[in-house]
């Protein structure tokens, strides 16, 4: 073998060995990449109101678009989530309306939750009528001024005057509130939100009277023309949840104001998902985002997938925010 030949082999040799090396390395390295951004399946629950549909829906996109998680949504009604976060099922609700004996059970107790601080919003439940009735009967202000006038509210199912209640797996107080501030009205509910809606809003559109279980923020109070009617002051042993079996005393007092929690699961905040971080960080710069995203799912009848993507593309800065960028 001429020596033209060896050489010429050993440098083949050199080069197949470092083409090879380029090749693990490359391997390698988009391996590593790949494992280091996983996220892997994220479950949100979308809770019984539009509110929480773009909450869902826009935490949503962003995972799956920017993180390339796959996101799953369930609709668990708002105080059997808790159990199911606990059991791993459930990994995060984005607007809860300060369930504190379910904090105390599942956070303080069991430590299978977190409340993780606010979405940006501030919640508040109350006595809401349109206020077309409030320019004919001022007093219907204040809950004094409804005593006397129950009849105005007369319904098919209410003749001595309905109240029209919410869904009724939301926290509510009404039926003990009307029996402590001896209001002849009866607690009527028509089923989810949907159907309440559709009530109220059939009989706001007739202009007739109706006083309703509703709360703030919500797109539609303004398009409405709602206003609250004012309930007793607010007290230390007030209690807001009817199914707490409290005395009816203690419900006699206007709803609370308070900001709407993110609550994780504990399995997945130890999860180390990199959609921890973005949803630690994910939340509203305003109400009025989100009833922005809520006039489009439920007032334009739009997907809440299409409605996620306008508002994000339209919202680059506030995403980036919750992406740490």
């Amino acid at each position: 073998m001429s020596k033209r030949l060896r050489v010429g082999r050993v440098r083949l040799l050199a080069l197949v060995v470092v083409l090879a090396g380029v090749a693990v390395l490359a391997v390698t390295t988009t391996a590593t990449a790949k494992t280091s951004s996983s996220c892997g399946t994220v479950t949100l629950n979308e809770q019984a109101w539009t509110g929480s549909t773009a909450n869902t829906y826009v935490a949503k996109y962003v995972l799956e678009h920017f993180l390339g998680c796959k996101v799953n949504v369930t609709d668990i009604a708002e105080i059997p989530v808790y159990e199911a976060m606990a059991k791993g099922k459930v990994d995060a609700v984005l607007e809860d309306w300060q369930h504190v004996a379910q904090y105390k059970q599942y956070g303080q107790k069991q430590k299978t939750v977190k409340v993780m601080g606010s979405n940006g919003l501030t919640g508040h439940i109350g006595w809401f009528i349109p206020h077309y009735l409030l320019k004919q009967y001022p007093s219907f202000k204040t809950w004094k001024g409804l005593k006397g006038h129950e009849k105005v509210f007369a319904s098919p199912e209410a003749p001595q005057g309905m109240f029209l209640g919410g869904d009724p797996s939301y926290e509510q107080k009404d039926t003990q509130l009307i029996q402590d501030l001896g209001l002849n009205l009866k607690h009527v509910t028509v089923g989810a939100e949907t159907a309440e809606v559709a009530r109220f809003s059939q009989l706001i559109a007739q202009k007739k009277p109706v006083i309703f279980y509703w709360w703030t923020p919500e797109y539609r109070n303004s398009s409405l023309d709602l206003v609250e009617v004012k309930l007793p002051a607010r007290s230390k042993a007030c209690q807001d949840d009817g199914s707490t079996n409290a005395p009816v005393a203690d419900y006699k007092c206007a709803y609370a104001s308070y900001p709407l929690e993110k609550v994780f699961s504990t399995k997945f905040l130890k999860s180390g998902s990199p959609a921890v971080p973005v949803l630690k960080r994910w939340a509203w710069p305003s109400n009025a985002d989100q009833n922005l995203v809520s006039s489009w799912i439920a007032g334009q009848h739009m997907d809440p997938a299409k409605a996620a993507e306008k508002y994000v593309k339209s919202h680059m800065s506030v995403v980036n925010k919750w992406l740490g960028k």
